[in-house]
């Protein structure tokens, strides 16, 4: 028997609501798994669905840690769990460590949540839940670097899975036809939309390429807080037909949309203490044989093999993204970089990552 406790989980949408969606699965190949997670819309009918034993925690939101805390105290005192999984310092914070001294704990770390300074009230608290877990586990090489100078012990690097590539429907692949149309070359970012992620630069980059790429099409899918800045942007430069930002869409008209795309853009920058920890993104866009141009700041190295799978760049600079972007294009060199991309995404297939941890038990 496994427990998962979490923060984030499906029908939420998310990178971390889709990293412990993939765990949780995975770990099914080996064993029963019951797991902790937060009401959202949608949730019952996902439950139904699901082969997970899923047990939902409802209520004010600051009551909801201590709910949940006590339901996996009474799940682990009368159950025999082999390991516990946390997706937080805050979900592992309210358990007692005799209690998680009966199963082999893992708590999972991603970089902006411990980011405290040192010796600060944050800080001591992130030190002190961590230290409760058998394992910390970074995302990436970055993080766990990361992690240590802020006195974090006994981490463990294991790179996120990847749910990807699933099959697409045909009514998705048309609605992707018509967002592209005879388009070429074909971009691509699928993340929210902040500051983290460069949206504005890559739309500055489009402009620019527009002398030597006139029918090229960028695809931004996700919303967020710079939703209203980008569509003036847009605007600005006079991109109308060049620039698709797509708020909302279904995941099939997601993977439709990548899956017919060229190269994937997100080349991450620092932004208010938050960097990209590992970008399981990149990885998705692998997996449909897809190169990506990532950032030079967190763990994109870990997602990106430069000059192999993609190109790394400094998503600060306008002339290193139009750089790399025109390299990536050139003599159409993205086909062979994204054939070494989709080779490259099978070693982040669940079943292979789950083993990394259950080697660990």
């Amino acid at each position: 028997m496994f427990l998962v406790s979490t923060r984030n989980f499906p029908p939420e949408l998310g990178g971390m609501q889709n990293l412990m969606e993939g765990l949780s699965n995975a770990l099914l190949n080996h064993g029963p798994v019951k797991v902790f997670a937060e009401t959202h819309e949608g949730d019952k009918n996902y439950d139904q669905n699901s082969k997970l034993n899923i047990q939902r925690v409802s209520g004010l939101k600051i009551f909801r840690k201590y709910r949940k805390a006590n339901l996996v105290k009474e799940f682990l005192t009368s159950n025999e769990v082999r390991a516990s999984f946390f997706d937080h310092w805050k979900s592992i914070e309210n358990i007692e460590k005799n209690l998680l001294n009966r199963t082999k704990s893992f708590c999972l770390i991603h970089s902006k949540e411990i980011n405290h300074p040192v010796g600060s009230s944050l800080n001591k608290r992130v030190l002190t839940a961590l230290a409760k877990a058998d394992h910390v586990i970074a995302n990436s090489k970055f993080t766990k670097e990361f992690a240590m100078k802020l006195g974090v012990k006994n981490v463990t690097v294991i790179n996120p899975g990847c749910n990807y590539p699933i099959p697409i429907n045909e009514e998705a692949k048309e609605f992707a036809k018509k967002i592209y149309g005879s388009s070429s070359p074909k971009l691509i970012t699928i993340s929210r939309l902040d500051g983290r992620k460069s949206h504005h630069n890559v739309m500055m980059t489009v402009k620019n390429l527009l002398p030597k790429f006139p029918s090229l099409k960028y695809v931004s899918i996700g919303d967020g807080e710079e939703g209203n800045n980008l569509l003036k942007l847009r605007k600005e430069l006079g991109l109308e037909n060049n620039v698709e930002l797509i708020f909302k869409s279904t995941e099939q008209e997601k993977v439709a949309l990548l899956e017919q795309s060229d190269i994937f853009v997100m080349p991450s920058v620092i932004y208010k203490k938050s960097v990209e920890g590992f970008g399981i993104t990149y990885i998705e866009a692998a997996s449909y044989g897809k190169p990506s141009i990532g950032g030079i700041y967190g763990g994109e190295g870990d997602a990106i093999k430069s000059g192999q799978t993609g190109y790394l760049c400094n998503g600060n600079d306008l002339n290193a993204i139009y750089d790399t972007l025109l390299k990536t294009l050139a003599n159409e060199s993205y086909l062979e970089l994204g054939a070494n991309a989709l080779e490259f995404s099978k070693d982040f297939s669940w079943e292979k990552i789950v083993k990394k941890y259950i080697n660990l038990i």
